[in-house]
């Protein structure tokens, strides 16, 4: 499960590591807490919204993925119990066992506190002792997306190779029209594509993806050294 604060991020940073389960007869998930509807320059927010929640399912259809969406207003995602526990109705709802998002070293306030929402509603999902609608459902891995909107402290822990996957992630990426950077808007299509080249080159495969893990999570444990 991939939750994200704005359709966009759900693709360009965390879609391929969705993509990538799918392929390998996983199933996955993409959660929107907004449309990102504020995001054009020349659209009014309604009208965008609207292109924004049918890119998202456009692109969630290429990949394979179920699309949802809460619909808190771009630029405004609260952090706080009420969406946490939202959250947390979805992650009991479809169970994953890994959940990607945003790292908390953003600039972006709907990033920082997307973060915040989603470590709550991990531990949220997996208490019993909190009655919801669904049984409770603990997702037992965190990790965090490489996003241009979240460089700070962000560490490259894990590298997944995207290659088999590369294809459908491009084709979701372009039913997004920011995907072409154009209106004076940020060169999606430019970062994202070199960064998946150069995170191969590093991999030794052709396109790949990093991840940085959970600072919480445990190690494993070594018995002898070497």
């Amino acid at each position: 499960m991939a939750i994200a604060a704005h359709p966009g991020d759900a693709i360009f940073s965390m879609g391929p590591a969705v993509a990538q389960h799918i392929y390998n007869g996983g199933s996955g998930v993409l959660v929107s807490l907004s449309l990102g509807e504020k995001g054009a320059r020349t659209v009014t927010p309604a009208e965008y919204g609207q292109m924004q929640r049918e890119a998202m399912n456009k692109a969630a259809k290429a990949i394979g993925a179920v699309a949802e969406f809460l619909t808190y207003p771009d630029a405004e995602i609260p952090s706080g119990d009420r969406i946490a526990y939202e959250v947390c109705d979805l992650i009991r709802k479809h169970r994953p066992r890994v959940v990607v998002t945003h790292w908390q070293g953003s600039w972006h306030k709907d990033h920082q506190n997307t973060f915040l929402v989603v470590r709550d509603a991990i531990f949220y999902g997996g208490l019993n002792a909190i009655k919801r609608d669904l049984p409770a459902h603990f997702a037992s891995r965190l990790l965090f997306a490489e996003n241009w909107e979240d460089p700070a402290n962000y560490r490259p822990d894990l590298y997944l190779d995207i290659t088999t996957v590369y294809d459908a992630w491009i084709k979701a990426c372009e039913a997004f029209p920011m995907w072409e950077g154009g209106n004076g808007k940020f060169r999606y299509r430019d970062h994202y594509q070199s960064l998946a080249v150069m995170r191969g080159t590093l991999a030794g495969c052709k396109y790949a993806v990093t991840l940085m893990k959970d600072p919480g999570e445990r190690g494993p444990v070594l018995r002898q050294l070497g």
